[in-house]
């Protein structure tokens, strides 16, 4: 998950606004501490398959950071 996130350039905060979750839980997925759920590696797979799906989370936080 932190080689995903990392990859596209994502805080663990909006990671955690893209998939619905706190950023601690990010944290704790990452550090290992918690077991990621299955259904987060099926969000993650969902939104590399999806056509501009790497686009648009791109999109979403850039006008995040212009206060859109």
């Amino acid at each position: 998950m932190k080689s995903w996130r990392l990859k596209r350039n994502l805080t663990q905060e909006e990671l955690g606004e893209i998939l619905g979750v706190a950023k601690n839980s990010v944290f704790r997925w990452e550090a290992e501490m918690r077991k990621i759920p299955s259904f987060l590696h099926l969000a993650l797979e969902a939104i590399n398959q999806k056509k501009g799906g790497e686009k648009n989370v791109m999109r979403k936080k850039a006008k995040r950071k212009m206060g859109n």
